[in-house]
């Protein structure tokens, strides 16, 4: 059963002016499906095929002209060498569009080893391409809703909120937090535990071997398995180290490899040159909460929602919703910060707006808050501090007072 996706109309309006598209993401998020359900008679070749592999390897010119165009490559960074030969190959389409005012789709790549990928295709086709990132499942889609980025301005939300006529109680959020996102997981409902077994071996196997020497392969595992502990938090490299038994280098290192593989996002402070008080690690976060659930060996979600990790998980979902929601949108996610000093002063999220900013707090409960105090320490920063919000398990956006309101969880993405 194919999900339809969020990202399909940005895909489709990029598949009209762009000579090629790259779509990047983890494994099992549904790259391939996606790619087959909107451009189905568009031939397909594998790199992960080891006779295409080794043709496009020996001869990309020849490999190139043999299966010509339209094409669609699954696993290219497996031989970037033919990227090179994209490059002619697009070159000289564009001058003859120049002529005839025309514009063709050449090639679709997709990739999940984005560490490579990345690499490769900047090096290549700059330009030449039009590049998406596509996580697991949002809420919205696995509901089948249409959706579009959170936009965090008040009067967006109120109107969106008039038009929802149905929320989730916690008990639900949770159930869902524990479910992810993972497509194939989801629709063909396998079980758990072989599932996200696989799904380890297999990231193993095909995109860290490359990087990680195969004696640090279980390590790298047990590193997984300890960061996911502190999904939600600050990344504390000599903890990390001490932790795990590796150097704060290799910590670094190996949350490049998760965050450019698409497992986790790292958001940074917002410094705005104020940064003598300001703590400069990152807040790490795992896209799939289905995942990072799997890692922790939490059984249920009746277990997860009483734990001590309920909190961070629970953060953990609406940051990774938020994320979704701008991917689908082909909106540009480095506009999205945290803030804490060393007072402890914290804000979860700020969305910086160039002369304003959006204070994001976000509570798994409806409780008496007073966010105030916190949102006004952003006021140094010299920009305008619009509504601020608490994002919660709540059932409408209300006031808590003229500058602070509360925000229900389903409305990201909507």
């Amino acid at each position: 059963m194919y999900i339809k996706r969020n990202i399909e109309n940005k895909i489709m309006e990029a598949s009209k002016q762009f000579a090629s598209i790259t779509i990047y993401g983890s494994r099992q998020v549904g790259k391939s499906t996606l790619i087959d359900e909107l451009f189905p008679k568009i031939k397909k070749v594998s790199l992960d095929d080891i006779e295409i592999r080794d043709y496009a390897l020996k001869d990309p010119k020849g490999f190139l002209k043999y299966y010509s165009t339209p094409l669609v490559i699954d696993e290219i960074q497996k031989a970037p060498i033919i990227l090179e030969e994209m490059k002619i190959v697009i070159d000289e389409k564009k001058k003859e569009w120049v002529k005839t005012g025309e514009n063709e789709l050449l090639y679709i790549m997709s990739g999940s080893n984005q560490f490579e990928l990345q690499k490769a295709v900047s090096e290549s086709l700059a330009g030449r391409t039009c590049i998406f990132n596509l996580a697991s499942l949002s809420y919205n889609e696995i509901k089948e809703r249409s959706g579009n980025y959170f936009n965090p301005d008040i009067n967006v939300l109120l109107e969106k909120g008039n038009q929802l006529n149905q929320y989730r109680s916690r008990k639900e959020i949770f159930e869902d937090i524990y479910l992810g996102g993972m497509p194939e997981y989801i629709s063909k409902k396998i079980d758990r535990e072989m599932f996200f077994k696989s799904y380890l071996l297999t990231y193993l196997e095909k995109d860290v071997r490359k990087i990680i020497s195969p004696d640090k392969e279980t390590t790298f595992i047990n590193f997984m398995k300890y960061i996911a502990l502190r999904t939600a938090c600050q990344v504390d490299y000599s903890e990390i180290s001490r932790s795990v038994g590796i150097d704060a280098r290799t910590v670094k290192n190996w949350l490049s490899i998760l965050e450019t593989s698409g497992i986790i996002k790292l958001l940074y402070p917002f410094l705005a040159n104020i940064s003598d008080r300001i703590i400069k690690a990152p807040k790490l976060y795992f896209i799939d909460t289905g995942l990072v659930s799997y890692l922790c060996g939490i059984p249920s979600p009746e277990i997860l929602e009483k734990s001590t990790f309920a909190g961070s998980f629970y953060e953990t979902y609406v940051v990774s919703e938020i994320i979704k929601s701008y991917y689908n949108s082909y909106k540009n996610t480095d506009c999205i910060y945290y803030y804490r000093d060393r007072d402890q002063y914290e804000v979860d999220l700020i969305i910086d707006s160039f002369d304003s900013i959006y204070p994001i707090e976000i509570k798994k409960g409806i409780n008496p808050v007073s966010n105030k105090k916190n949102f006004n320490i952003l006021k140094k920063y010299g920009k305008h501090i619009n509504v601020g919000l608490v994002i919660a398990s709540c059932d409408k956006v209300f006031p808590i007072n003229e500058e602070v309101y509360y925000c229900p969880i389903d409305i990201i993405g909507v």
